[in-house]
């Protein structure tokens, strides 16, 4: 089953990567599962979502008893170490869509996707003008958030009742040396060792 998430409309200041701020401290988390299983994780992640008529915004709070990344530059292969992920499509036609991750240390990769006739092309000299992210480490995990401006991803921003086709999803390897296996986990499992699987992508619900 394909899940949907309720994306409540809000007045939304600075970024503050925190749970107990507002607004997020008002909106309930989604929490991920296993990607090929669907089971529970090892290190758990939530993520809420929320929007105004401007940006979307998204918190990820991250379990990780040792949460590391050496990446600090842009558009690098960050999927090598550890990462928070968000893939969206605001058509919902699934031709498109746009991925940006984020790791411990604030590094961004973030590209669009394109249906090809070999599947989808990914193309990184896009990039996401005007995205803010921000990233806290914080005893037992760690905490991203990201704002994501409309203008930047469609030419037609949501409204009350808008959907559009995404999910979300983190890389975690336990151990720096990769002596232990890596876990891929979701909110949407793709049921499978890849997130590149938009046709399980859920639907986000914008809501005002």
């Amino acid at each position: 089953m394909i899940p949907v998430l309720r994306c409540a409309h809000r007045a939304l200041g600075e970024l503050s990567a925190d749970a107990d701020a507002l607004p997020w401290r008002e909106l309930p988390p989604v929490r991920f599962a296993d990607a090929i299983t669907g089971a529970a994780p090892k290190q758990g992640t939530e993520v809420r979502a929320t929007w105004d008529d401007d940006e979307f915004r998204l918190l990820f709070v991250v379990d990780d008893t040792d949460p590391w990344a050496t990446i600090t530059q842009r558009d690098a292969p960050l999927y090598e170490e550890e990462t928070v992920e968000v893939f969206f499509d605001p058509a919902g036609d699934l031709e498109t869509y746009f991925e940006i991750e984020v790791n411990p240390l604030g590094t961004v990769l973030d590209l669009v996707l394109r249906k090809s006739r070999s599947g989808y092309k990914g193309d990184v000299a896009w990039d996401c003008d005007g995205l803010r992210t921000l990233v806290r480490i914080h005893a037992g995990g760690w905490s991203a958030e990201l704002a994501i401006p409309f203008a930047s991803v469609t030419n037609s921003p949501p409204r009350n009742g808008s959907q559009w086709r995404a999910n979300f999803c983190r890389i975690d390897r336990p151990s720096r040396d990769g002596s232990l296996p890596r876990e891929l986990t979701a909110w949407s499992p793709p049921l499978r060792a890849s997130f590149h699987t938009p046709e399980r992508f859920g639907v986000i619900e914008f809501a005002k």
